[in-house]
């Protein structure tokens, strides 16, 4: 169906689908970026879309969507909100629900909080029932508010690494699960702090991997394999089908629409794309582009 583009997100998946760093990239040129978005169709509906991995993207005044990769929306809904809201959310919320068998009284720590998408994986952690939510990320004034959002305790990941691994470890040694956006030489870190400071071993601890700002790769301690029970598992196209990620948007969308989550959106006009594009890795809102004039 084509329909015409009211919003896209700028994403960090977008921008490293553009520069080809992302592990789904094809190099291909030329591109127009954009994995997702909200659009009218000829139906008159307003839907939110995930496009194929194809150079035909969302950050158009029209695109082409597969109806069967899309959701209908409220008439009234904001398509900036949705826009914003939906990809970050996504992330935690899917992996949540189809990575692990999560449960209500378990408890979450979130590597790399501090992002718009960790900062949702807080708010998603509470509304599924966790019972304690430490939330870590490195910018100290980001972290200050997430315990209004549902964190229980907090961690400032930057300064001396003995001293962030012994906070870590203190804060975090008998969680249950976590949602690691950061990985590389941080995530490494953090396992052998949480494991060494854990009282049962023997306790499971499954290891979301989602993000990697910190690195590609990260150095697993083998002892962390060996001394606790450890899983880790990833979560992301791949991992999880298309038809799975599919099921959990309406539910999603549901709460976005809601009102549920803090939810911090600017929206720029396409005319401004490079500018938006400049700004998108430093602004704390989620910038969407507006195509329509």
């Amino acid at each position: 169906m084509l329909v015409d583009v009211l919003a896209a997100g700028l994403h960090p998946r977008v921008r490293s689908q553009a520069n080809g760093s992302h592990y789904t990239s094809t190099d291909e040129l030329p591109l127009v970026p954009g994995i997702d978005g909200v659009g009218r169709g000829s139906d008159g509906r307003l839907r939110y879309f995930i496009l194929p991995d194809t150079a035909m993207g969302a950050m158009a005044e029209k695109t082409v969507i597969d109806v069967r990769r899309s959701i209908v929306l409220p008439d009234d809904a904001d398509p900036v909100s949705v826009a914003a809201a939906m990809n970050p959310a996504m992330a935690s919320w899917v992996a949540l629900r189809q990575r692990v068998e999560f449960r209500v009284g378990q408890k979450v720590l979130i590597l790399g909080a501090t992002g718009n998408a960790g900062e949702m994986a807080v708010q998603i952690a509470k509304m599924f029932g966790a019972a304690e939510i430490v939330a870590a990320g490195r910018d100290i004034k980001r972290l200050a508010h997430l315990p209004a959002l549902g964190a229980t305790a907090t961690v400032h990941l930057d300064g001396d690494s003995d001293a962030v691994a012994d906070r870590l470890g203190q804060a975090a040694s008998d969680v249950d699960i976590v949602i690691d956006y950061i990985w590389g030489e941080p995530a490494g870190a953090a396992m052998a702090a949480v494991i060494t400071h854990r009282a049962e071993r023997e306790k499971p601890l499954t290891w979301i991997q989602i993000g990697s700002v910190g690195g590609p790769t990260a150095p697993i301690p083998s002892a962390a394999l060996r001394a606790a029970r450890l899983s880790i598992v990833g979560s992301g196209q791949g991992s999880v089908s298309t038809r799975a990620i599919l099921t959990e948007l309406p539910a999603l969308a549901k709460a976005i629409l809601n009102g549920s989550f803090r939810i911090e959106a600017r929206s720029m006009p396409l005319e401004q794309v490079e500018q938006a594009w400049a700004e998108a890795g430093r602004s704390r809102q989620r910038i969407v582009i507006v195509p329509q004039r």
